[in-house]
């Protein structure tokens, strides 16, 4: 009887420990994780302004998770070619993508499998952009109303480049010119970087973009004509904002980080604090910084407050602008 009772003494504290250790070990606990490389998204192409701060933020963040963060670029459609491989991606932490605005404005805009509050688990808000517009500098147009005036007078011949199609930047132009009742020629970008040499040398009369133009302005290669800011730039105080010439219109875009639906709180948190702390490493506030970004931090609850926030006010500015999908 004695051996029987020490038996199964034994074999209850057998059981207790094993079960402690298969918890310890499950994908959702957080504890073995991250098993291997994370890789992360980015949709917009290589060389531009934010592929190469997203790729300082993941080095730093992998310090951080004691595993690479790896950077996938998937460029084109407008930033949102990272959604569908996001919503496919197993839940567990292992695939990650860039948020940009744009997720939240194109399924208001054209038919899309995906969904940005469903299939998204949010981890940080980062940073947002500051758009401008920019011409070559032996542009004739010095201010920005001069765009306007010349196209008024040439109608459909004024080129304007942005990063694509439903962008913020294309948004605001569509917005401007609908206004004027004046016809342009958009020309889409897959990336900041080809978007800038094709203004610097002449193929575009205008660009429009998030802060990638900096190193073209700085060395004097693009005139900053305005920007989209609530404020003037620290950087480019000779430059006013569109609010300041009385058109009403303050566009920031800001961007995070986010995993698959239903990744694990455990591993949310793990990322979370990796993240956060990356995206305060002086190698990544120095990026940004020379693209006059700021941080703009949100924790996960606070971010999914806010990106459900900008889905609902997306669908408004798309519907004023009669841009909304039809069926």
């Amino acid at each position: 009887m004695k051996r029987r009772a020490l038996l199964a003494a034994a074999a209850a504290t057998a059981a207790t420990l094993g079960a402690r250790g298969a918890w310890s070990t499950r994908p959702d606990s957080g504890h073995d994780y991250p098993s291997r490389p994370i890789t992360l998204l980015v949709p917009w192409a290589a060389g531009g302004a934010t592929d190469l701060s997203m790729r300082i933020l993941a080095e730093a963040a992998g310090r951080q998770l004691g595993r690479p963060v790896l950077i996938e670029n998937r460029a084109g459609a407008g930033g949102t070619l990272a959604m569908p491989l996001l919503q496919q991606a197993a839940s567990d932490g292992h695939t990650l993508a860039q948020l940009p605005q744009v997720i939240f404005r194109a399924p208001w805009t054209q038919k899309v499998l995906w969904d940005p509050l469903r299939d998204v688990t949010p981890i940080v808000q980062i940073s947002g952009y500051t758009f401008g517009v920019i011409v070559p500098a032996d542009s004739p147009f010095q201010k920005f109303e001069d765009l306007f005036a010349w196209a008024k007078a040439h109608p459909g011949q004024l080129t304007v480049g942005t990063n694509g199609v439903a962008t913020t930047p294309h948004i605001v132009m569509d917005q401007l010119m609908q206004q004027r009742g004046i016809e342009w020629v958009h020309v889409p970008y897959k990336g900041t970087a080809e978007q800038m040499l094709a203004v610097a040398s002449g193929q575009l009369m205008v660009g429009v973009n998030s802060t990638g133009f900096a190193p073209f302005v700085d060395s004097g290669q693009l005139r900053l004509l305005v920007t989209f800011a609530e404020h003037r730039s620290r950087r480019w105080p000779h430059a006013p904002t569109l609010q300041e010439l009385g058109y009403g219109i303050v566009a920031m875009s800001p961007y995070g980080i986010g995993g698959p639906r239903g990744l694990p709180s455990a591993i949310v948190e793990k990322l979370h604090r990796a993240f956060h702390a990356a995206m305060n490493d002086p190698a990544h506030l120095a990026e940004i910084a020379k693209y006059d970004q700021e941080l703009a931090y949100l924790g996960p609850a606070d971010y999914g407050r806010a990106m459900r926030e900008a889905y609902v006010r997306e669908k408004s500015v798309v519907e004023r602008l009669g841009l909304a999908r039809q069926g």
